[in-house]
């Protein structure tokens, strides 16, 4: 910063060039397109279906609105975009709405320059605060977005026709920036009406001041498609003038959605105590999810988001974690006996369909249930499992669950020596008890889903048996 123009003169001495916000960001786009980088770090899934069109938007500088379900990242992506802004950006100091040293629109800064000139102060603002966001709701106002008159300047003794009595709303304090509006339809349309002049004129006008605010700023809005359609609206001119409509999506594969958890999620640890969620059990809640999203009994109007696969994968690592203090154990996994303790996390973020009363906990006990047996499918051959239902037809009787320690679940592979393959398999070479114990549980479950062994189970405890 020490190197930067201070005054005008010393930063058209410098070279620096203005440029549109949205040229700016096509500009730093461009170079990220062709260097074969990502637009942002940290969005998966959207490669090949949203981040194409997203280009093709910013290319062309349009303005955009991202369409689709609660948990698809429309948000990230918007807050993201400043990153395509340059990192520093030079304003008349002190000015409200970021003006331009070069074309000042405010009143206070074209006085400013036509009093001091080349002497006028430059200040430095940061591609972090060139970002201006609100959330829609049904209270908010023409004032809030665009502006109003301050009464205290008023009292100061200034005019009311004075410009210099304006308090500027969101939109003009991000000029040259971007401004996101979230769930737009929740806007009453006599403030959408505000926006027009912002998404096509680019300017605003205030109350019945003579005062005409040229701004230049990139307009970005989110919408869920039932609020879009059914419970609030956008005016039809409004939709007209945003550029481009991008359609989001929940992901499209178990891959996709495990590693959104992995980066999301926060896995609970206590002092010496760690967690360790394996691989096959990361799989049930991305499947479960996934499930979810095609099930009948789940109202797929309001969505089943992403953060249901974050919460879940939080609540099974955090109740393998209760257990393991518990227990007195310092290396916890996750077994199926912890996949009860999804029933809360999910609760709150799913709606079920059902005629009858009560029939919630049987639903989602059911998804969970269906998780496990396909990736049971999946990840555990039959041939290496025909000699472990051997055993059981031969009189092996197997008690599991949260109140047996997992040093005694993992001697079971002792017991039945053909376990160690499918073990070995699922653990990845990871011999501690308790990855021996999360292996074993999920290979027996896998087999009473396939109804190869019963299972009486009370609680979170069961016992294993033979179907003979």
């Amino acid at each position: 910063m020490s190197n930067r123009a201070a005054t005008l003169g010393e930063l058209k001495a410098s070279g620096w060039q203005s440029v549109p916000v949205k040229e700016e960001i096509r500009r730093n786009a461009v170079a990220k397109i062709s260097a074969g980088e990502p637009l942002f770090q940290g969005v998966l899934g959207y490669e090949q279906t949203v981040m194409p069109q997203l280009e093709n938007a910013l290319l062309a500088g349009h303005d955009v609105i991202f369409l689709g379900e609660r948990g698809q990242a429309k948000t990230r992506i918007i807050r993201s975009l400043t990153g395509l802004l340059d990192e520093w950006m030079p304003i008349i100091e002190g000015s409200e709405i970021n003006d331009d040293p070069y074309e000042p629109v405010s009143r206070y800064a074209r006085d400013l320059v036509a009093e001091h000139g080349d002497d006028t102060r430059i200040g430095w603002v940061h591609r972090s605060d060139r970002f201006g966001e609100k959330l829609a709701t049904p209270d908010t106002s023409i004032a809030d977005l665009i502006g109003e008159v301050d009464p205290i300047k008023v009292a100061e003794g200034r005019y009311l026709s004075d410009e210099l009595t304006l308090h500027y709303g969101l939109v003009p304090r991000t000029n040259r920036g971007i401004f996101a509006i979230n769930e737009i339809p929740d806007l009453a349309e006599r403030i959408q009406v505000g926006l027009l002049n912002v998404l096509e004129e680019r300017d605003v006008q205030i109350r019945g001041y003579k005062v005409r605010l040229p701004l230049d700023v990139m307009l970005v809005a989110s919408a869920n498609p039932e609020d879009y359609t059914n419970r609030g609206r956008i005016i039809t001119p409004l939709k007209d003038r945003f550029g481009s409509q991008i359609r989001t999506h929940y992901p499209l594969d178990v891959e996709t959605e495990t590693a959104i958890m992995r980066q999301e999620a926060r896995q609970p640890s206590v002092g010496n105590v760690t967690v360790h969620v394996p691989a096959y059990m990361e799989q049930v809640v991305a499947t479960f999810s996934q499930l979810a999203r095609g099930s009948n009994q789940v109202n797929q109007r309001s969505g089943v988001s992403v953060r249901l696969s974050v919460s879940n994968l939080e609540v099974l690592g955090a109740n393998a974690l209760r257990r393991g203090l518990r227990a007195g154990e310092h290396a916890v996994v996750p077994r199926i006996c912890d996949l009860g303790a999804l029933a809360a996390s999910t609760s709150g973020k799913v709606e079920i369909e059902s005629l009858e009363e009560g029939r919630e906990g049987a639903i989602l006990e059911n998804l969970v249930k269906s998780a496990v047996l396909t990736v049971f499918k999946e990840v555990v051959p039959h041939e290496e499992v025909r000699d472990v239902i051997a055993a059981f037809d031969e009189g092996v009787v197997i008690h599991t669950g949260e109140d047996v320690p997992s040093a005694d679940e993992a001697r079971f592979v002792e017991q039945i020596p053909a376990l160690r393959v499918a073990v070995g398999r699922l653990s990845a070479g990871d011999e501690s008890p308790a990855a021996v114990a999360a292996a074993v549980e999920f290979v027996l479950e896998g087999l009473h889903l396939s109804k190869r062994l019963n299972k009486d189970a009370s609680g979170t405890s069961a016992t294993y048996r033979s179907r003979g």
